[in-house]
């Protein structure tokens, strides 16, 4: 195994760990991380199917917890806006999007944490913006679960059902971008030996993820997620603008 591919797998690792407590996906960590070995739209092919193989295990691991009303609210408009994301993919510059995404989720991240007596309405309307909006940057970007996690806290959920119904969301999500993406060119069988790694990564990552969760009390949870989205906004800033010279 080369030294490259072995920080790949460790990285990966991270991720799904992270993603997992996060109960937003790992593909938020899972992206900058994975852009550091292999091109951008690869990366967006082999995201893909690693987050089949992740959301698969938190199911299983989380099956009790799922809310039926963000489900339907969130995942539907996810899962129309995903495929027009990942169509447009091709043509959307990349740089300007991953810039704009990563400022939009430090800004979001920081107004939470500053200003913790604040609460956004857990209305249809606000669950099914949020659902459009990670489903569209999943497509473009790879990454929607911070958007859908912002939306998430919002509704205050129990962590079990947050982590299981964002893995239900996602899973359908991922489902539909592995379509789009394969026909787009993104999964090539170079990428064989990362997506066989990531399937194993996907399950053993889950597992570490809800013994950690157990340990957290839902206190602590949702500081814990937006501390989570703040350092992979600023983590996919730094990254994107330094990939692009711009620092």
């Amino acid at each position: 195994m080369d030294i490259a591919f072995f920080w790949f797998l460790v990285l990966s690792l991270i991720a799904e760990v992270l993603g997992t407590v996060g109960g937003f996906g790992s593909s938020v960590f899972f992206v900058p991380f994975a852009n550091m070995f292999i091109d951008f739209k690869s990366v967006l092919g082999v995201t893909a199917v690693f987050h089949l193989s992740s959301n698969i295990s938190k199911l299983l691991l989380f099956r009790d917890g799922l809310n039926k009303r963000l489900l339907v609210y969130i995942g539907v408009p996810a899962v129309i806006f995903v495929i027009a994301g990942g169509l447009l993919s091709k043509y959307i510059d990349e740089m300007v999007l991953k810039i704009s995404f990563s400022i939009f989720i430090i800004i979001i991240s920081l107004f939470f944490l500053l200003f913790r007596t604040y609460v956004v309405r857990a209305t249809n309307r606000n669950a099914l913006v949020g659902g459009t909006l990670s489903g569209f940057l999943a497509g473009v970007l790879g990454t929607g679960g911070a958007i859908r996690g912002l939306t998430m806290v919002a509704f205050n959920i129990e962590k079990s059902a947050f982590v299981a119904t964002s893995a239900a969301i996602d899973f359908a999500v991922d489902f539909s971008r592995t379509v789009v993406y394969f026909f787009n060119g993104y999964i090539r069988a170079e990428h064989l030996k990362y997506i066989i790694g990531l399937l194993i990564i996907g399950f053993v990552g889950s597992w570490i993820g809800k013994q950690l969760l157990f340990r957290i009390s839902q206190e602590w949870f949702k500081t814990i997620v937006l501390i989570l989205l703040l350092a992979v906004g600023i983590f996919s800033l730094v990254n994107a603008a330094n990939n692009h010279g711009l620092i």
